[in-house]
């Protein structure tokens, strides 16, 4: 299991709950959570199978930015 952060734009609670059904849903994340009291809304994802590009182009799919720390 790999942990894989990332700075994102999901800042409040509306943003988590429009990409919850995606990450809840996505194939190969075990577990996710994204800290919106830290400056850099940090998202954190733990994988077996994905990789840090995959993650990104599910978030960006739901309208939101994530780049890998």
């Amino acid at each position: 299991m790999q942990t894989i952060q990332f700075k994102t734009n999901i800042n409040c609670a509306n943003c988590v709950a429009k990409v919850t059904p995606v990450l809840n849903k996505k194939e190969g994340i075990a577990s996710w959570n994204v800290d919106t009291e830290s400056p850099d809304k940090i998202l954190t994802i733990q994988t077996e199978t994905l990789s840090a590009a995959d993650i990104e182009k599910v978030i960006k799919r739901t309208g939101f930015e994530a780049l890998q720390i």
